[in-house]
């Protein structure tokens, strides 16, 4: 058996809500944390003296008293851990795992047992329910009653609101009330909150952030009492779960945070965190209300009876000793602005100071919000809504809730990235932001408010592809963009206007009477037009054209391939990938230099092939280029279709326009002997380059019929 046993998805019950966490146990101590709060149960091994194991209704549960009067309950257990506990128990602890079954008779009438924090309720030496005197809040007396009201759960769907306990008279010789008996037991034990004796030391009118306002602060040995005008406060030192000592952006501010579990409350209003803000210059001199031995007694040195200093120090001192909880300060984060530890952003439309811990995040101070970094799933740094001088920084928990710090200053981004990626936090879009990281003067010199790095990035690559492809086809593209005969309105406008350029225009771009011409808007839609048209296929690879030749690497995993598949049955092909590289990574020196040589003899090889292949005539042209070679040459060909389609078109004007005048696309010739058919194939032809084998046909059908015309 190992030293340690953990286990994962164990619940602790708080104040009728199951907090789910991870439990281990070791020699030394039991460990207990929760996902949820990130507070840490730690149970020396020594004070251990009671293990029970139950049946419960999440599975099996531990109870474990100790020797201090403490008790401790975790649930979630399977059935098969009892014999792996007991026997850990057994050998590290000394404490045997006793098996205990709990009471489902139904009944109410029963024993009510003392133990500890804890009140059982007992049929038959069987405990039916118990109850934590940790979560009343209240004890009422009546005549034979008892009734006890408990603390409220935001986090509970259904909580217990109280519990009355009918306690039947005692003996009349008796001179105690069971009923007292009963209630001083449980107050003993409950969290209610008395005021008794004096306080150890007051804070007078405190400026306090949330809940807003100014309060006197009473420091009791265990609570907290705040007294305002209007409400007053008391926090018992055990809902304090953290303490962080803040220092404001302008450097001449302090902010004290108390992280509380339960929050308190105001109404309908839930406070989770107190913030209290400090002037740097405030000056005090405190004295306890303690003798000097007391305070050196109590509170072990922590503390003296006579202090002074600034305000901010002493009352973060004494809540430290107080509170038995360590304060936390940031880091090492350095922000823009010369000794910040912060940013400046925003979060729900409200302004505030977002500073980056050593284990997570708080914001301050409305609302505050603390983002531990073990419950963050990961974050995403996004454009600003409105301009680009400013970004985002999305959090989101593991629990999938979401949290978005607006409005940051873009001089920040390149230290918060720093920060993110030393502590190790997945970052949505790294590739993203790495990229324009690099190129820091696109995003940071802009002063467009529209301004996008990325989209004008793309953009670029767009137009430089598009220029590649425009200067490869432009030779063949040169007169497949002119067809007068298609039936369009654009071409129709275009022929119109080429006719007036071509018999009444000057070079000046006048017409006969001298007067300008307004073609420029008609030319600009046939522009757009032609740079929407459809791309001509991509040029065809050659299957005989010689292959590249691999990298050491990849010849290496084609011979290695099928033997890792063997050794590991049932393995994806990204997993043969992932073990591939890692196997690789592994070879020695002396191996990697033999596929090294085998890689260049491959390479030399290709350059031989390749050398071959170009001086018999391949790789030189496009297949479409080869074809008009074997027929006669390229330019010929060109030229020859180039006159063709220009006599074709000339013919059709010649046809549809009669004595040289123009008509439009609506007049019909009686003479028109081109049939429907004809033209249903004209048009399914449009925009597809022309074989000679089509230019052919085109240039039998598109001859005039004038012949048969005279005939007839």
């Amino acid at each position: 058996m190992g030293d340690t046993l953990e286990f994962n998805e164990i619940y602790q019950e708080s104040k009728g809500s199951w907090n789910d966490g991870r439990l281990r146990f070791s020699k030394q101590n039991l460990v207990y944390k929760s996902s949820k709060t990130g507070k840490v149960d730690n149970i020396p091994a020594a004070e251990l003296s009671q293990a029970t194991w139950r049946r419960v209704c999440l599975g099996h549960g531990i109870k474990l008293a100790t020797s201090s009067g403490h008790v401790y309950k975790y649930d979630g257990f399977r059935d098969t851990d009892y014999e792996r506990i007991s026997e850990f128990f057994k050998a590290n602890y000394k404490v045997e795992l006793t098996e205990k079954d709990m009471c489902v008779k139904g009944w109410n009438w029963g024993t009510a047992k003392f133990s500890g924090p804890l009140l059982s309720f007992d049929v038959n030496d069987s405990s039916v329910f118990e109850i934590p005197l940790a979560s009343v809040s209240q004890c009422a007396t009546g005549k034979n009653e008892v009734t006890l009201e408990f603390h409220q759960n935001d986090d509970a769907e259904v909580s217990l609101m109280e519990v009355r306990f009918y306690v039947p008279p005692g003996p009349a010789d008796e001179g105690a009330d069971p009923v007292e008996a009963f209630a001083a037991n449980v107050l003993s034990k409950a969290d209610v909150i008395q005021a008794t004796g004096d306080a150890v030391c007051v804070f007078k009118e405190l400026q306090c952030l949330t809940p807003r306002g100014r309060y006197d602060i009473l420091i009791y040995p265990a609570f907290l009492h705040l007294h305002g005008k209007t409400f007053d406060y008391k926090i018992p030192y055990t809902t304090v779960l953290r303490l962080f000592l803040l220092p404001h952006k302008d450097q001449r501010q302090m902010f004290f945070v108390i992280s509380l579990d339960p929050p308190i409350k105001q109404g309908q209003t839930r406070y989770h965190f107190l913030i209290l803000l400090f002037s740097k210059e405030e000056e005090l001199r405190l004295t306890l209300n303690m003798s000097e031995e007391e305070v050196e007694k109590r509170y072990e040195g922590k503390l003296s009876k006579n202090m002074s200093g600034s305000l901010y120090e002493m009352v973060s001192r004494v809540m430290k000793a107080l509170v038995n909880r360590k304060i936390t300060v940031p880091g090492n984060f350095q922000g823009n602005t010369p000794g910040a530890q912060c940013i400046t952003c925003s979060y729900k439309a409200q302004s505030g100071l977002l500073y980056p811990l050593e284990r997570g995040f708080i914001y301050v101070h409305k609302p505050p919000v603390h983002l531990r970094f073990e419950e963050i799933s990961c974050v995403n740094f996004a454009r600003g809504t409105t301009t680009t001088r400013s970004f985002d920084f999305e959090v989101e928990t593991k629990q999938g809730n979401q949290f978005t710090f607006s409005s940051i200053e873009r001089e920040e981004y390149g230290k918060l990235f720093d920060f993110v990626n030393a502590k190790k936090l997945n970052i949505k879009n790294r590739g993203f932001k790495e990229g324009m990281k690099s190129k820091n003067n696109e995003y940071s010199d802009s002063d467009e408010d529209q301004h996008d790095a990325y989209l004008e990035r793309m953009k670029a690559e767009g137009k430089i592809r598009e220029e590649g492809d425009g200067s490869n086809d432009s030779d063949e593209e040169t007169d497949e963009s002119f067809n007068p005969g298609e039936e369009s309105d654009v071409a129709e406008e275009y022929d119109s206007n080429a006719s007036v350029s071509d018999s009444g225009s000057g070079g000046d771009g006048t017409d006969d009477e001298g007067k300008k011409k307004k073609p420029a808007k008609k030319a600009k839609v046939v522009k757009e037009r032609k740079e929407r048209k459809p791309r001509k296929e991509k040029k065809q690879k050659d299957t005989n054209a010689p292959k590249r030749p691999m990298s050491s690497y990849m010849l290496w995993l084609n011979s290695s391939r099928e033997r890792i598949k063997s050794e590991n049955p049932g393995i994806s092909i990204t997993e043969i990938s992932k073990k591939a590289g890692e196997m690789w990574k592994q070879i020695g020196k002396d191996d990697k230099e033999g596929w090294d040589r085998k890689a260049e003899e491959a390479k030399k090889n290709y350059e031989k092939a390749m050398k071959e292949y170009r001086e018999n005539g391949g790789g030189s042209s496009t297949p479409a280029k080869k074809e008009g070679k074997k027929a006669g040459g390229k330019k010929e060909d060109k030229k020859a279709g180039g006159k063709k389609r220009r006599s074709d078109g000339g013919e059709k004007e010649k046809e549809q326009g009669g004595n040289d005048s123009f008509k439009s696309r609506e007049f019909i010739s009686s003479e028109e002997s081109s049939s429907e058919g004809e033209r249903k194939k004209a048009k399914k032809a449009k925009g597809k380059p022309k074989s000679k084998e089509s230019e052919e046909e085109e240039e039998v059908m598109t001859t005039p019929p004038s012949s048969e015309a005279d005939s007839d």
